[in-house]
C-alpha cells in the first residue's frame, strides 16, 4: 500500500505539472488543486492501509496456531509406537505360549502373530475412520476409508497422522490377541479369524470411538478418563475372554488332568516384554514428549512394581511359596490397572493402585474362577477384567488432589468422576458381553467353534497347523 500512496502522489504531482505547462496563468490554482488531489489521495490511501497493517499484525498470532510438525514428538511416537508392537510380537505371543500345554505353543503363537497382521489390514480398510471421525454417538463415518485425505504432510496435533493412525492400529491389534488366552487350545484357526474381523469391527471401534474418538462416553459428565485403555482394550477384551470361556466350555480334563505351563522361561521372557513394552503403551497415549509423558513413566514403572510386590507377597502367604508365574502375572495386572490411570495419578496413588489390583487380580484368577467353574485358559479375564475394571473406576479417586493426582475440572466433584468411570465400565461390559456373545453365536453356525475331541487330545499344532514346536 505504500508503493500505491507513492503512485497516487507521483500522478498527482505529475497531472499538476501538465497543466502548468500548458498555460502558466493558471499555475496557482492547479498546485491548489494538485496539493488538494493529494490531500485526498493521501486519506484514501492511509485508510486501506490501516486494515492491512492490523492483518499483518495479527498474523503471527494466527501462524502461531496453526498446527505444525513436532520433529521430538514425531521421533518420541514412533518409537512408542514399535514397543507396542514388541509387546505384542513377540511380547504377548511368548508369555500366552509358555503357559499352555507343548502340543498347543505354535497355535497360540499362530493366532496372536496372524491377528495382529488381519487386524493391521482392517484398520487401515476402515477401522481407523469409523473409530476416530466424528460420526455419531457409537460410530464414526466412512470419511477416511483406506486412508483417504491422509498423506505425508497431514497432521495430528503435532504428528504426522500416518504416525497416529499405526499407533492406534497396535491398541487395536493387541484387544482380540488378549482374548486368545481364554480359548486356547480348544477353538479352531478359522473360528479365530472370523471372530476377530467381526469383534473388531462390532465391539472394539465403536467402544474406541466412544471413548476416544468423540462418542458417547468423552460427552457424559467430565467425559469418561481413560488415558491409555482401561475400558477400550482390558475391561472389552476381558469380558469378551470371560463369554468365550463360557461358550466354548472346559478343555477336555480341565479340573481332573494336571495341565501345568509346559515353559515358564517363556513365559517370564513375555512379561519382561510386555513390562517394556507398555511404557509405549501408556507414555505414547500422551502424543508428545512432554512433562505428562514423565508422569506417566513414573507411574507405570511404579504401579507395576507394586504389583509384583502385593502378589508375591501374597501368594508367599496363602500357599507358602512365591512363583515366577505369580511375579509375571502381578506385573500384567498392574500394567493392566495403571492403563487408564497413568496420566492422571500421582506417583504414590500409583503404588497404592499398583499393591491393590494384584489381590484383586490373584482374588479373580483362584476363588472367583473356581467357584464359578469356568474354564478361562490364561486368565485373561481375571487379570485383564478385573484389573481393568478396578483400575477404571480407581482412577476416579486417586485423580484427587489429596491423592497426588491432577484433579477434577471445574466443578466436578470426586463422586461425579466415579459417577462417571462407572457409567464407562457398565457400558463396555454390557456392549462387549452382548455383541461377543452374538458373534460367537454366528462363528458357531458358519464355521464351528471347537476341534473335534481327537484334535484336541492330539494337540492344535498338528491337526490345525501340520507342526510342532519341539523335535526332540
Amino acid at each position: 500500500m505504500k508503493k500505491l500512496l507513492s503512485m497516487l502522489s507521483l500522478v498527482a504531482f505529475m497531472g499538476a505539472g501538465a497543466m502548468a505547462t500548458s498555460s502558466f496563468s493558471y499555475a496557482d490554482e492547479m498546485t491548489d488543486a494538485a496539493e488538494a488531489t493529494m490531500e485526498v489521495a493521501t486519506e484514501v490511501a492511509m485508510e486501506e492501509v490501516a486494515p492491512v497493517e492490523a492483518a499483518v499484525e495479527a498474523a503471527p498470532v494466527a501462524v502461531e496456531e496453526e498446527a505444525t510438525l513436532s520433529a521430538g514428538d514425531t521421533g518420541f511416537m514412533i518409537i512408542a509406537t514399535v514397543l507396542v508392537i514388541l509387546m505384542t510380537i513377540p511380547g504377548l505371543a511368548l508369555f500366552y505360549s509358555g503357559l499352555v500345554r507343548a502340543k498347543n505353543m505354535l497355535s497360540v503363537l499362530m493366532q496372536v502373530f496372524v491377528v495382529f497382521a488381519m487386524v493391521s489390514v482392517i484398520w487401515a480398510a476402515y477401522g481407523y475412520s469409523l473409530a476416530f471421525t466424528e460420526g455419531n454417538a457409537f460410530f464414526g463415518d466412512f470419511s477416511k476409508a483406506f486412508l483417504a485425505g491422509i498423506t505425508a504432510d497431514s497432521l495430528s496435533g503435532t504428528i504426522p497422522e500416518y504416525v497416529f493412525v499405526k499407533f492406534q492400529l497396535t491398541f487395536a491389534a493387541i484387544t482380540p490377541a488378549l482374548i486368545v488366552g481364554a480359548f486356547a487350545e480348544r477353538i479352531k484357526f478359522s473360528a479365530v479369524l472370523l471372530f476377530t474381523a467381526l469383534w473388531v469391527t462390532l465391539v472394539y471401534i465403536p467402544v474406541a470411538h466412544m471413548v476416544w474418538g468423540g462418542g458417547f462416553l468423552s460427552t457424559i459428565g467430565d467425559g469418561a478418563k481413560d488415558f491409555a485403555g482401561g475400558t477400550v482394550v482390558h475391561i472389552n477384551a476381558g469380558v469378551a475372554a470371560l463369554v468365550a470361556a463360557l461358550m466354548l466350555g472346559k478343555r477336555i480334563g480341565y479340573g481332573k488332568e494336571a495341565m501345568p505351563p509346559h515353559n515358564l522361561v517363556m513365559t517370564m521372557v513375555g512379561a519382561a516384554l510386555l513390562w517394556v513394552g507398555w511404557f509405549g503403551f501408556n507414555v505414547g497415549s500422551e502424543l508428545a514428549a512432554d512433562g505428562v509423558a514423565g508422569l506417566v513413566l513414573i507411574n507405570t514403572q511404579l504401579a507395576t512394581a507394586a504389583a509384583v510386590m502385593g502378589w508375591v507377597f501374597a501368594e508367599w502367604l496363602l500357599k507358602g511359596k512365591p512363583s515366577m508365574l505369580g511375579a509375571a502375572s502381578g506385573a500384567v495386572a498392574g500394567l493392566v490397572a495403571v492403563t487408564p490411570a497413568c496420566g492422571f495419578i500421582g506417583p504414590m496413588g500409583a503404588i497404592i493402585l499398583g499393591f491393590l489390583a494384584s489381590f484383586i487380580a490373584l482374588w479373580g484368577v483362584t476363588a472367583l474362577k473356581s467357584s464359578l467353574g469356568y474354564d478361562d485358559s490364561l486368565d485373561v479375564f481375571g487379570v485383564h477384567g478385573l484389573a481393568g475394571i478396578f483400575g477404571a473406576m480407581a482412577t476416579g479417586v486417586l485423580m484427587a488432589p489429596g491423592f497426588g493426582g491432577v484433579g477434577y475440572g471445574e466443578g466436578v466433584s470426586m463422586m461425579d468422576q466415579v459417577t462417571t468411570q462407572a457409567i464407562a465400565v457398565a457400558v463396555t461390559i454390557v456392549w462387549s458381553g452382548v455383541l461377543s456373545f452374538a458373534i460367537f453365536k454366528v462363528v458357531d453356525v458358519l464355521v464351528g467353534l471347537r476341534v473335534s475331541e481327537d484334535s484336541e487330545r492330539e494337540g492344535l499344532d498338528t491337526t490345525e497347523h501340520g507342526e510342532r514346536a519341539y523335535n526332540l
